[in-house]
């Protein structure tokens, strides 16, 4: 048989990343959210470093897909309460049914796989912890923001190239190797909303694309451009370096748990049950109802006010929906161009039209507040660009593809793709924000 890749999302495609070769009659457990492919060339890794950070509701799909494989072989399954699924794409599953079966599913003792929540209910949830997560990373953004800042610290500022998100930007991306790369499978395995939640909603929220464009915009319109440059290649590096910093201590601290943690230790954190997953929704739904409840009641005391807090509450009402654009937008990751995808598949996609889109939104609102420059107008406009264009935007989402492509056997995609990115966003912000206001 060839060689078997599996891979579960988000992954650096290194060589310790794959699974090796397999015979012909064994099995190789496998994710039920997401696919193997026969791969006879190691370019096809290359083009997987795209699905790096995110593939958005693609990965609800490929759950419905492989569990319709499962109960099509196996007639005894209850199927009562399981929603009829998508096809199944064979392109994307072309092994015989058993390589898609766990080894517990061929115990004599273990018929049964535990059902999926209806589709409906699977993308309520999704939402619902995309949300929460969300609005925590924007807060959190916030808060390094203050901490880091003029008024604490004093480290960070406006009109340098250690610009305001920075902190927020290496925490995030540092996080992000640990629970978005190394220790995402393993989350996955306690809840897959969770981990969606984890990485896509709060990590993604955390850091801010376009708010690290913005004040490269303010430096050039001043008239720094050294500064802008030399702002993007310091925050590019200082973000590089944190999530390779926070994969390799993830690495060592996984195998300081591997060697005190049995097998049988391990296979309890399982937890992906119909019951955990009812119960984790509606948890999200309240935690969800009380924070906006909280922000509007919040809000209506500040508003008038025209203060940063005004506009954290206001950024918290509009992150969600920030969150979510992303989250479909990452369904077209590693999806390529052309008729069958087969052009630039290695470009995520979803990502950069996520970042680009919101930077030059954010340049848009920046450009109507110099304009207007009236405190109801500057609280709303910067509520909107904390929150919704904040969110739409990731550098950690950003850092973990870059850092795959750096990794692959094609290194110099992850330099063209940052600049493809960078330049871009900068120059639609120089169009729509600098011009005018310069």
């Amino acid at each position: 048989m060839d060689s078997i890749k599996s891979h579960e999302e988000p992954i650096f495609p290194t060589s310790s990343s794959f699974s090796g070769q397999a015979s012909a009659g064994t099995f190789l457990p496998v994710s039920r959210s997401l696919p193997l492919t026969f791969n006879n060339d190691s370019s096809a890794d290359s083009d997987s470093v795209s699905e790096a950070g995110d593939i958005g509701d693609r990965s609800l799909q490929r759950r419905h897909s492989h569990q319709n494989v499962l109960l099509d072989h196996h007639p005894a399954l209850n199927t009562a309460s399981v929603t009829k699924p998508f096809p199944v794409d064979i392109t994307k599953s072309p092994l015989p049914t058993e390589f898609l079966l766990s080894p517990d599913t061929f115990d004599s003792g273990k018929e049964v796989v535990e059902p999926v929540l209806p589709k409906s209910l699977e993308y309520i949830s999704c939402l619902t912890h995309l949300a929460v997560f969300g609005i925590l990373g924007a807060v959190t953004r916030f808060l390094l923001q203050k901490l880091f800042g003029p008024s604490v610290a004093q480290v960070t500022s406006d009109g340098s190239i250690l610009y305001l998100d920075l902190p927020a930007n290496m925490v995030g991306s540092f996080l992000m190797g640990w629970f978005g790369v190394v220790f995402k499978a393993d989350i996955t395995r306690v809840s897959e909303f969770l981990a969606i939640g984890l990485s896509t909603g709060y990590l993604g929220s955390l850091t801010t694309f376009s708010g690290w464009n913005q004040k490269m915009l303010d430096l050039s319109a001043d008239g720094q451009w050294l500064y802008a440059v030399l702002g993007f290649l310091f925050g590019l590096f200082l973000a590089g370096y944190s999530i390779i910093l926070g994969v390799e201590t993830a690495k060592g601290f996984r195998w300081l748990l591997n060697r005190r943690a049995s097998e049988k230790k391990k296979s309890s954190l399982k937890a992906n049950t119909y019951r955990s997953y009812m119960v984790s929704m509606i948890l999200m739904l309240t935690l969800l109802i009380t924070v906006l409840t909280a922000s509007v009641t919040l809000l209506v005391k500040e508003f008038d006010k025209g203060t940063s807090e005004a506009q954290l509450w206001l950024g918290c009402l509009v992150a969600a929906p920030g969150v979510w654009i992303r989250w479909f937008l990452a369904r077209l990751n590693g999806r390529g161009l052309g008729k069958d995808g087969q052009y630039l598949k290695w470009i995520p996609f979803g990502t950069l039209i996520a970042n680009v889109g919101a930077a030059s939104v954010m340049a848009a609102l920046a450009t109507l507040k110099k304009s207007v420059d009236t405190p109801t107008c500057n609280t709303v406009a910067s509520g909107v660009q904390f929150g919704l264009l904040g969110c739409l935007s990731t550098v950690s989402t950003f850092m973990a593809e870059f850092n795959a492509m750096r990794e692959s056997d094609k290194p110099w995609r992850a330099y063209a793709y940052a600049s493809f990115t960078i330049a871009v966003s900068f120059a639609m912000g120089t169009i729509i924000y600098s011009a005018p206001v310069g």
